[in-house]
């Protein structure tokens, strides 16, 4: 198994454990979260891209109640 490159969110502050990290290789996008870095998901770029446009236009928020 090859070294990736992690790179955090932007959002995460102070370098804590509870940032979401992201690695492009040949065989993908792979995202982890920092508290957990040996539960890794692996996705292609088309997917995360679709992923990312729902997560800002709000497609995932849970409505109260």
């Amino acid at each position: 198994m090859h070294e990736r490159t992690w790179q955090r969110s932007s959002f995460c502050s102070g370098g804590g454990n509870n940032c979401i990290e992201l690695a492009a290789d040949d065989s993908g996008i792979a995202i982890r979260e920092s508290s957990d870095p040996h539960t890794v998901l692996t996705t292609d770029p088309t997917a995360l891209r679709a992923f990312l446009r729902g997560v800002k236009e709000g497609r995932f928020h849970l409505s109260a109640g």
